[in-house]
C-alpha cells in the first residue's frame, strides 16, 4: 500500500470567492434547523412589528383629530390603545434583539470552528505564514468572522423588515395622499399617489449622490482594518520578545517601528476622516430635508381642503416611513462599506485557505514535481534523489540516498545556510521545493524537535505533553520524565499555569522537550540543534537517556558540536549546491 501526500496542486481555474459562498454554507450546516428555526422567529417578531407601526399610524390620525376637536370622551380610549401598542412594541423589540443577537453569535461560532479547522489542518496555517499569502490571518478570524457574523444578519433582517413596510406604508400613503392635479401646457394632469413618488424620486437622489460620495471607503476601510491588525500584532510581538529587546536596549529602534506602524494607521484614517465628513455632511443635509419635504409635498391638498390635520401628521409619518424604506440603502450606507471590506478580507483568506499550495505549484522550484512524501509499508525511512530549493527555484543542496532504519543514529552535519533545517521541514512534509521522493514508514509515530520547542500557555503538564492532552499521561510520569531531564524543582508544579517560554531559561526548554520526549516515545526522532542551549554535561545525559529509553527509535540529529559524533554511527554531509534546480 503507498498513500502519497502531493507537494502542490493545481490551483482552481476560477479562484473566486463569492459573498454568497461565504454566507451559504451554514444555512445548509448540521445547524440549519436551529437557524432557521431562529431566523424565522426573528422574521415573525419583525412582521409584528411592523404590524404595531401601521396599527399607530393609524392611531396618529385619531389622535390628533381628537385633539382638533377637543373630544374628552375619546382621548382616553387613545392612550390605553398607545399603551397597550406600546408595551407590545417593547416586548417584541426586546426579544428581536436577543434572538438575533444569539443567531449571530451561533453562526460566528460556526464559521469560527469551520474557519480553524481549515487553517489549522494540513499545516495551511505553516504555509501562508512560510509565503506570506495573507496577512494577520488571526485578526480575520477572530474579528472579521464576528463582523461578517452580525452585520450581514442585521444587514438582511433590517432589509426584509423594510421591504414588509414599505409595502404597507405605501398603500396608506397612496391612499391618504391622493392625486394631485397639475397643468403642463394647458392640459389638466393626474398624478395618482404623488406623494409615494415624491418619496421614491427624493431617495433614489440622495442614493446616488450617496454612493459617489462615500464609494472610496470600501477601500479605505479594507485598508484601516490591516494596518490595525498590524500595529497590533507588532504590540504583541514587541511583548513577546520583551527579554531579548531589553538586552540589546532596543526600546528606541522599537519605539521607531511601532510609530512607523501607527503612521499608516493615522494616515489611513486621515483618509477615513476625510470621506466621512463628506458623507455625513450629505446625510445631515438629507435627513434634515427630509424633516420638511412631506410637510411641503402635503401642503397643497391640506390648504385646499382634502383632509383634516390629522390625516395631515398621518401622511406625514407615512411619508417619512416609506422615504426611510426607499432609503434603506443611504440609511446602511456606512454598515454596507464596512461589510463589504470585511467580505472581501474573508473572500482573499478563503481562496488562500482552499489553495494553501498556490506558490508550490507556481514555483520554479516545484516545477518539475516537487518534492514528495509517500506513506508506506516499511519499517525503514528511505530517500531518493532528494534535492533541496529554495521557493525561487535556487538549489540549496543534493541529499545522497539515504535508509534509516529502526534504532539507528544518524548525525547531519554542516556548514550554515547549507540546508540541514531545510531537510528536516522536508523530512516533516513541510518543505515542497526541489526534487526527488521520501519514503516514510505509514504507521510510523515521528516526532520532530527544533532548536526552541513551543510551549503553549497553561498548566505545566500542557506544556509538558503537547501536543498531545494533558489528560494522556498520569502526574506520575510526567513528574518522573521532568525529574530524569534534571526539572525536578517543577516535578510539584504540573497544574501550575503560566507563559512556560517566559518562565524557563533557553536551556529548561530544551529540557523539558526532551522530557516531552521521553514521554511520547517517537519510533523517529528528528532533533534539530534541539540541546544546542545545554552544556556538554546535560547533553550527553540527554542522549544517554535518549538512548537508554527509546532503544528501537531511530535518531537523526541535526548538530555542530564535535562531540554528539560518539552518540551516533551514520553521518550524513549537506553542502550548498552551486547549481539551481530550474532552468
Amino acid at each position: 500500500m503507498t498513500t502519497t501526500l502531493p507537494s502542490s496542486s493545481t490551483p482552481p481555474k476560477d479562484d473566486r470567492v463569492s459573498a454568497w459562498s461565504l454566507i451559504r454554507p451554514y444555512w445548509v450546516s448540521e445547524e440549519r434547523k436551529v437557524a432557521w428555526g431562529l431566523l424565522v422567529t426573528i422574521i415573525v417578531i419583525n412582521l409584528l412589528v411592523v404590524w404595531i407601526n401601521v396599527r399607530l399610524n393609524r392611531w396618529n390620525a385619531d389622535f390628533y383629530n381628537a385633539l382638533q376637536s377637543k373630544d374628552v370622551h375619546d382621548f382616553p380610549r387613545l392612550l390605553g390603545i398607545f399603551t397597550a401598542l406600546a408595551f407590545g412594541f417593547i416586548i417584541l423589540a426586546v426579544y428581536g434583539r436577543y434572538l438575533r443577537q444569539m443567531l449571530g453569535f451561533r453562526w460566528r461560532q460556526w464559521l469560527t470552528t469551520r474557519y480553524l479547522n481549515e487553517w489549522l489542518g494540513d499545516a495551511t496555517f505553516y504555509r501562508i505564514e512560510r509565503d506570506r499569502l495573507a496577512d494577520n490571518p488571526d485578526q480575520r478570524i477572530s474579528d472579521d468572522l464576528q463582523s461578517f457574523a452580525t452585520t450581514t444578519l442585521s444587514l438582511t433582517l433590517d432589509l426584509l423588515s423594510t421591504l414588509v413596510t414599505l409595502v404597507s406604508f405605501i398603500t396608506i400613503l397612496w391612499s391618504l395622499a391622493g392625486a394631485l392635479s397639475v397643468t403642463l401646457g394647458g392640459m389638466p394632469v393626474q398624478i395618482p399617489g404623488y406623494m409615494v413618488w415624491a418619496a421614491a424620486l427624493y431617495a433614489v437622489a440622495g442614493s446616488l449622490i450617496i454612493q459617489k460620495v462615500g464609494h472610496p471607503l470600501v477601500s479605505i476601510n479594507y485598508q484601516q482594518q490591516r494596518v490595525e491588525a498590524d500595529f497590533r500584532f507588532g504590540l504583541i510581538r514587541l511583548r513577546e520578545n520583551a527579554e531579548q529587546i531589553a538586552f540589546y536596549d532596543g526600546m528606541e529602534t522599537e519605539k521607531t517601528t511601532s510609530q512607523g506602524l501607527f503612521s499608516r494607521i493615522r494616515d489611513n484614517w486621515w483618509a477615513v476622516m476625510k470621506y466621512t465628513k463628506r458623507l455625513t455632511f450629505v446625510l445631515a443635509f438629507y435627513s434634515q430635508i427630509a424633516i420638511i419635504f412631506p410637510l411641503v409635498a402635503a401642503a397643497p391638498r391640506y390648504f385646499a381642503g382634502a383632509f383634516s390635520f390629522g390625516v395631515l401628521m398621518q401622511v406625514s409619518q407615512a411619508f417619512g416611513t416609506v422615504s426611510d424604506s426607499f432609503s434603506w440603502f443611504i440609511n446602511s450606507y456606512g454598515t454596507l462599506v464596512e461589510w463589504r471590506a470585511t467580505v472581501n478580507r474573508l473572500r482573499e483568506f478563503k481562496r488562500i485557505v482552499h489553495a494553501p499550495r498556490l506558490k508550490e505549484s507556481v514555483s520554479p522550484a516545484t516545477e518539475h514535481g516537487g518534492i514528495k512524501l509517500h506513506y508506506i509499508d516499511s519499517v525503514d525511512l528511505t530517500t531518493d534523489g532528494l534535492k533541496l530549493a529554495l521557493p525561487n527555484g535556487n538549489a540549496l543542496s543534493n541529499i545522497r540516498d539515504v535508509a534509516i532504519k529502526p534504532g539507528s543514529r544518524w548525525l547531519v552535519r554542516g556548514p550554515s545556510g547549507s540546508g540541514k533545517s531545510t531537510l528536516m521541514r522536508a523530512l516533516a512534509g513541510l518543505w515542497p521545493f526541489g526534487d526527488g521522493s521520501i519514503d516514510a514508514p505509514v504507521d510510523a509515530r515521528m516526532m520532530f524537535v527544533p532548536q526552541q520547542s513551543y510551549l503553549p500557555i497553561g498548566t505545566l503538564k500542557a506544556a509538558l505533553t503537547y501536543p498531545s492532552s494533558a489528560s494522556t499521561f498520569t502526574d506520575e510520569e510526567c513528574a518522573e520524565a521532568l525529574r530524569v531531564c534534571r526539572l525536578s524543582e517543577y516535578a510539584d508544579r504540573l497544574e501550575e499555569s503560566g507563559h512556560w517560554t517566559r518562565i524557563l531559561s533557553p536551556g529548561e526548554q530544551q529540557r523539558l522537550a526532551a522530557a516531552r520526549v521521553l514521554l511520547h516515545k517517537p519510533d523517529y526522532l528528528f532533533l534539530d540543534e534541539a540541546t544546542s542551549a545545554l552544556d556538554a554535561e546535560n547533553e550527553a545525559r540527554l542522549y544517554h537517556l535518549f538512548t537508554e529509553r527509546l532503544p528501537k527509535a531511530a535518531i537523526v540529529s541535526v548538530a555542530h558540536r564535535e562531540s554528539l559524533a560518539a552518540f551516533h554511527e551514520e553521518t550524513l554531509d549537506v553542502e550548498r549546491s552551486a547549481e539551481p534546480v530550474a532552468a
